[in-house]
This record gives structure tokens, C-alpha cells and sequence, in this order.
């Protein structure tokens, strides 16, 4: 029989929190990091709120690390243009509130923006991307600038002599990482994957073996809920199909409106007199605009008489 299991949102914003249970998500963060992350405290985040949309699509918490780090975590159902921006805006907004007034910049924090997201964001291949920034020579792209030996002592407590061995100045910078966790679509052989299966599928194998991923298994189980909080997750997760089905919807509709537009423009801009003539390269012409209106190569196909390999 397979485990029920809570969603990771879910237990963001109820369980996770308590401290016997940062275990959880301080083995999440090694997997990712590929370092240690010991949780300190949580800090009040931006996703404390109550909107009744958004605390349903976003939750989001603020965690600090015993050696003062931030990290963001964030997770997102639904689609949003600017969500880069977003992040952005997260990421400045923690190193601002997170100095005191008047204290030197060497006190302005690492941080990390860690954004699980369920929908497309930006277009690649891969399901994890990782950002930061990176300080490379113009005229020797091979050449990393690196701390000088005090600033290395200072900020990382480590007087090393080879410059090679020291740390970069990128690494004073925050860092994103962007879970796509929708498009992993692969057997789980990392401890990473296997923390993005649970993220996607909500199951957890009995072979998983990465850190924080046996004790979700024992403390993420819906049964193990109190009956006022597993009435609670259930409404949680019934609002979040419905927002997802209302999203879906207006964007299907959308596209729908969209695509039955965008025919109605091409053929009154000259698709029927291009396809009446059967010149070959108006044909292309019009299929380029037919692509970038939005429409499938089998709809253009179909409109204009190209192949598919022609398109």
C-alpha cells in the first residue's frame, strides 16, 4: 500500500517550521546545495500573508543558517511573467532588511534563492538550473578574480596563500537555483532527483536514500495528522486544483481565442491567395507568421500545404 504523503508547500507553511523537524529541510538543502545548511531560525518572509489567492498558489519562507546565510525558499503553482523579477526583488529585498542601519557592508549576507515552481518558467532543457554571478577577464575569459589573502581571512576565516585555492568573489554573491519540477521526467538516481520525485509525485520510494527524505517519510504522512489539520491540508489541496483548474482554463481559452484570431488575420493578410497561386516560398512566408502567432507545425501544415519538414 503507498503512503500518503503531504505536500511540500503544505508542510512549508505547518510542520517544517518546528524545529524538530528542520532535519527535513536541512536534508532538501543538501542535496540541492551540496553543502551543509544548519538551521538557525526562520525569519519572518514575504509569503506571510493571506491573500486568498496567493496563499494557496505561493508559499515561501525565510531560514537562517548558524553562520548567518539566507536562504529563500519558494514555492509556486501557477504562472507568472515576472517571475524572475521576482526572485530578484526577494533576494535584494532580504540583504536590505537583514543589515542593520549603519553596519559596515562586510555584514550584508549570502543568500540563496531556492524556487520550486510547477509550471514552465523561461524555455530550456533541463529540470534544475543554478544562477549566480561570475566575475571572468575580458581579455582572458579564462581568468577568475578571486579575494585577495586578507579579504579571504576576513570573510571566510581561511588565510590561504595560493590564489588558486581561494575563494572566488562571486562566492559573497546570492545564488538561485530554479526546480522546474514538471519537466523531471526520469528514473531517480541522484539525491537530488529522488527529493524532485517526492516534489513532483508526492511518493517517496522505499529505496530513497537522500538526506531528509526518511524522516519526511515518517513525519510527512497524512495520517499522522491531528483531524483538525488533516481537514485542513484536504481543503488546502482541493483549493489548489481549483486555482489550477481556473488557470488552465483561462489559459486554454485564451489560446483558444488567440489561434482562431490569429487564422482569421493570416488568411484575410493573403494565406488564401498565397495558397491559391502555390508558390512555394509565400507559403513559408505565411507559415512563419502562422509560428509566430502560436500556432502547432501540424495547424500549419494544415493551413498551407508545406510539409512538416518544410515548416
Amino acid at each position: 500500500m503507498q503512503e500518503n504523503y503531504i505536500r511540500f508547500d503544505w508542510a512549508m507553511k505547518r510542520l517544517l517550521r518546528d524545529k524538530a523537524n528542520y532535519v527535513v529541510l536541512e536534508g532538501f538543502l543538501a542535496s540541492l546545495l551540496g553543502k551543509r545548511f544548519k538551521i538557525h531560525r526562520f525569519l519572518e518572509s514575504e509569503g506571510n500573508q493571506e491573500d486568498e489567492e496567493d496563499k494557496y498558489n505561493r508559499v515561501d519562507i525565510l531560514a537562517e543558517s548558524e553562520d548567518g546565510e539566507l536562504c529563500i525558499i519558494e514555492v509556486q503553482n501557477s504562472r507568472e511573467l515576472s517571475y524572475f523579477h521576482r526572485m530578484l526583488y526577494g533576494v535584494s529585498k532580504a540583504i536590505t532588511e537583514y543589515i542593520g542601519l549603519g553596519k559596515p557592508y562586510e555584514e550584508v549576507r549570502k543568500v540563496y534563492s531556492i524556487n520550486i515552481v510547477y509550471f514552465e518558467l523561461g524555455q530550456g532543457k533541463d529540470y534544475v538550473y543554478h544562477g549566480k554571478t561570475e566575475f571572468v577577464g575580458l581579455h582572458q575569459p579564462h581568468d577568475t578574480l578571486k579575494l585577495s589573502v586578507r579579504q579571504n581571512e576576513k570573510f571566510f576565516g581561511n588565510k590561504e596563500l595560493d590564489v588558486m585555492k581561494r575563494k572566488a568573489a562571486s562566492d559573497l554573491f546570492p545564488e538561485y537555483y530554479v526546480l522546474r519540477v514538471n519537466d523531471f521526467d526520469k528514473v531517480a538516481t541522484t539525491p537530488l532527483d529522488e527529493w524532485i520525485e517526492f516534489l513532483k509525485t508526492g511518493n517517496i520510494s522505499a529505496k530513497a536514500k537522500a538526506a531528509g527524505l526518511s524522516e519526511a517519510r515518517e513525519r510527512l504522512r497524512v495520517d499522522a495528522l491531528s483531524d483538525k489539520d488533516r481537514q485542513a491540508y484536504y481543503r488546502h489541496m482541493e483549493s489548489v486544483r481549483h486555482m489550477k483548474s481556473l488557470f488552465d482554463t483561462s489559459r486554454d481559452e485564451g489560446y483558444e481565442e488567440g489561434m482562431d484570431k490569429g487564422l482569421a488575420k493570416g488568411m484575410d493578410k493573403g494565406l488564401a491567395k498565397g495558397l491559391a497561386k502555390g508558390r512555394s516560398e509565400r507559403a513559408k512566408e505565411i507559415a512563419k507568421q502562422l509560428k509566430a502567432m502560436g500556432l502547432t507545425t501540424e495547424q500549419i501544415a494544415q493551413a498551407t500545404g508545406l510539409t512538416l519538414d518544410e515548416i
